[in-house]
């Protein structure tokens, strides 16, 4: 029989049982189990006027697992009141079960079951896709007999990027070559960043989230093409700045699923992209305000305290994980900060354990997620060479010098590597893997040290060796001085799925003075190169460039300085 690579779904062909309920049937035997990574079987035991019975066996053809979640969608108004042999949660029409403790383990051509009661009215439609861990079932990926070949685009990789070419915006791409030099760089992949509803449409006549697509496939070829999005709108955004604050009030939740996530979702989960690799950076510098700007810290805010309490962040970060981790060729990255948020100790465990209710909130399990990601938008250098942190300088600890002050990581390296393990150590799954935007932290040029500072104390040989020249490590907005970092590369170092451009350089991080708009973006001070500090960053001056415009518009004099400074350099 011949093959192709899209959905043969010839493990669901539905039948009629003698009782009449439908039951779901096995393959025809020339599609070759080995060519399926997983077959679901679903059937409806009994069934009455408001109510059935199910039973669903899963089996695993593919690499044994630990743990497993499947999933599945309802066309109707199907309801899961109570289950049993799985932990069984739904979220509209979406519904996953995961593995009990006792049941975790699946091995290769091994088999589990669990059943479940459920309501309905009208009509009991049959599910018509199911997934294991992300990976479509009941689906011939084309490497079995019978011809065919290839890989099927709904089987998840271990890393998205490698072997495969990155998207080049081609809106980035142009504004940067239209700047003096910045051909130099004008090919290099960047994010696309869905900041907002209307930019899944597209704004001012620019292309929407279809139009990247296509253009990505137009650039895939025959090779394998990674596309990068930016997923950011949730409710009550940003609760710690104001040049970022987004569209949604704090307690907008049904929009942010209904009008952002789900018409995302919709457009990623068209068949017509199903080849490419499409990588999402889930909502940046959320969750961590959670953990560092809320109660009685000194750095709260009550915008912050709001979101804590209200629960929406975590509720969003799950629906948005749930809702496109369903989707076979979708890779979720989870924002995970940087070292100089969370790298102190009364920071680090806890932003791991509050990611991880995250990744289990509204029908999402850490199968969702593909691995995290670190200094997005920000400018912590990859990798200091000059000190370590278990350097001392006349018996004072690094750690106790002004920039570090205790910090237990100086760099983003250090940092992602290490807090990959606590992950992992708090049930994310031993896989995952984590980018680092290097967009904006090369931090080069004359100025960049050639080693380390003088010992003096410990504040001069911190300060004359480090290559992040920032006046305090919480500065964030239109950084003075910095410089494109490492260019985008697959697995540059031992848990690093990536090095990416996730920031596209030359787009500005918020105004220096107030400019109406009507994007719902406000104005930070800490974008205001006047403006003298707050708690969140020592009470240090801000750092940042003058004549910034809003945040996401281009600024090309930012632009030019990271050419400049650019390490390795241009």
């Amino acid at each position: 029989m011949s093959r192709t690579r899209t959905a043969l779904l010839a493990a669901l062909v539905l039948v009629a049982g003698a009782s009449g309920t439908a039951v779901a049937v096995t393959p025809s035997s020339d599609v070759g189990i080995a060519a399926i990574p997983c077959s679901v079987d679903y059937k409806v035991q009994n069934q009455w006027d408001t109510g059935f019975t199910a039973a669903v066996t899963i089996t695993n053809n593919s690499a044994a697992k630990s743990s497993w979640a499947v999933k599945w969608s309802y066309a109707g108004n199907q309801q899961v009141t109570s289950g049993w042999n799985a932990k069984i949660s739904q979220s509209g029409t979406a519904v996953t079960a995961a593995n009990e403790t006792y049941n975790g383990s699946l091995a290769t051509g091994g088999s589990v079951s669990f059943g479940f009661n459920a309501s309905y009215s009208g009509t009991n439609a049959l599910p018509t896709t199911f997934t294991l861990d992300g990976v479509t079932c009941n689906v011939d990926d084309g490497s079995g007999g019978g011809g065919g070949g290839g890989t099927d685009p709904g089987t998840r990789v271990d890393n998205p990027y490698a072997g495969a070419k990155v998207y080049v915006n081609p809106e980035w791409s142009a504004k940067a070559a239209a700047e003096t030099g910045g051909s130099r760089i004008s090919s290099q992949p960047t994010g696309v960043w869905l900041d907002r509803i209307a930019a899944i449409n597209g704004v001012n006549g620019g292309m929407g989230l279809r139009a990247h697509l296509d253009a990505a496939l137009a650039q895939k070829g025959t090779g394998e093409e990674v596309v990068q999005l930016v997923v950011y709108d949730l409710p009550g955004r940003d609760c710690a700045a104001l040049a970022s604050n987004g569209e949604l009030g704090p307690t907008e939740i049904g929009r942010y699923e209904t009008e952002f996530i789900d018409p995302i979702a919709a457009i990623l989960a068209d068949s017509k992209y199903s080849s490419l690799r499409i990588v999402t950076t889930i909502e940046i510098d959320s969750l961590p305000n959670l953990v560092t700007n809320t109660g009685s810290k000194a750095t709260a805010t009550p915008q912050c305290d709001t979101m804590l309490a209200n629960g929406n962040y975590v509720k969003g970060v799950g629906y948005a994980l749930n809702k496109l981790g369903a989707i076979p060729n979708v890779y979720n990255y989870i924002d995970a900060g940087h070292h100089g948020w969370l790298g102190w100790d009364d920071n680090f465990a806890p932003s791991a354990n509050l990611f991880y209710q995250a990744a289990n909130a509204e029908g999402a399990t850490v199968n969702d997620v593909a691995g995290f990601i670190t200094n997005t938008a920000n400018y912590s250098a990859l990798k200091e060479n000059n000190f370590t942190i278990n350097d001392s300088v006349n018996g004072v600890s690094v750690r106790q010098s002004k920039w570090v002050d205790w910090n237990r990581y100086v760099d983003e390296l250090s940092y992602a590597q290490a807090f990959r393990s606590e992950l992992v150590s708090v049930g994310f799954n031993s896989g995952i893997g984590m980018l680092i935007d290097t967009s904006r932290n090369g931090w080069g040029g004359s100025a960049r040290p050639t080693g380390p500072g003088a010992t003096t104390s410990v504040d001069t040989y911190v300060d004359g060796g480090r290559y992040d020249r920032r006046i305090q490590v919480g500065n964030w907005c239109n950084q003075s001085g910095a410089g494109l970092g490492e260019r985008p590369q697959a697995a540059p170092a031992t848990g690093i799925d990536a090095y990416v451009w996730m920031k596209p350089p030359g787009e500005s991080d918020g105004s220096s003075t107030a400019i109406a708009n009507d994007e719902g973006k406000g104005f930070d001070r800490m974008c205001d190169p006047t403006y003298t500090g707050n708690a969140r960053n020592g009470n240090n001056m801000s750092g940042a460039l003058p004549n910034a415009p809003l945040s996401g518009h281009w600024f090309s004099a930012q632009f030019q300085q990271l050419m400049a400074n650019a390490y390795p350099p241009l």
